[in-house]
């Protein structure tokens, strides 16, 4: 059964189409990404208002620097590089809140500068790392890709790729019980397996 595609495409990967100014793709990017980069800002000690500012700040640096990262660059990675900006932009904050608060200002940003290389909850910024938190991050994100990519696709499709990749079973299982051939189930979960990385090329690696 054919699959529903009704993105603008499928062949330049969102990282590119964002870079190149398709409002579509930087929103789909924003929800890909918004829920990290906001857990991150929490981490760092924000309130939920601060936090939120903290987000759309990096939000707003990113939609003007997102054409300088080069996922081509050995070791570099999309939510290493978001990582980076996020924590930028909290520094910023926290700088700006020392005018109006001294007491331990200066501290709180020394802190914070040290903060990546010493906090095993945030990981290392600029690498994908081997960590459980950037395992958690990761999936965080293609959770979200495949809610965004399940409308796309009919369900028999979807069906079959959910089996045999999220569930495990076998294509043998799958087929029988889709009442479908082998190699029918085996070019379904092909086909949003392909989607997915084209969408998340230079963003995630797989």
């Amino acid at each position: 059964m054919a699959a529903i595609d009704t993105s603008p495409s499928t062949s330049a990967s969102l990282l590119l189409r964002a870079s190149e100014g398709d409002g579509q793709a930087w929103h789909r990017i924003v929800q890909l990404y918004a829920p990290l980069v906001y857990k991150w800002c929490r981490r760092y000690g924000l309130g939920p208002e601060d936090a939120a500012d903290a987000s759309q700040e990096t939000f707003a640096a990113l939609s003007q620097r997102i054409g300088t990262f080069d996922p081509s660059v050995s070791g570099a990675t999309f939510r290493g590089w978001l990582r980076t900006v996020t924590h930028n932009k909290v520094m910023d904050l926290y700088r700006i809140r020392q005018t109006g608060d001294a007491r331990g200002g200066t501290a709180n940003v020394a802190a914070l500068a040290d903060l990546d290389a010493g906090d095993p909850t945030l990981g290392e910024v600029g690498s994908s790392g081997s960590g459980a938190p950037d395992r958690s991050d990761r999936k965080e994100v293609l959770r979200r890709a495949l809610a965004i990519l399940r409308p796309r696709f009919e369900q028999q499709t979807w069906t079959a790729f959910w089996r045999t990749t999220v569930d495990g079973c076998s294509p043998e299982d799958v087929a029988d019980e889709l009442g479908i051939s082998r190699w029918s189930v085996y070019k379904a979960r092909s086909r949003v397996l392909h989607r997915l990385r084209s969408e998340l090329e230079g963003l995630e690696r797989f």
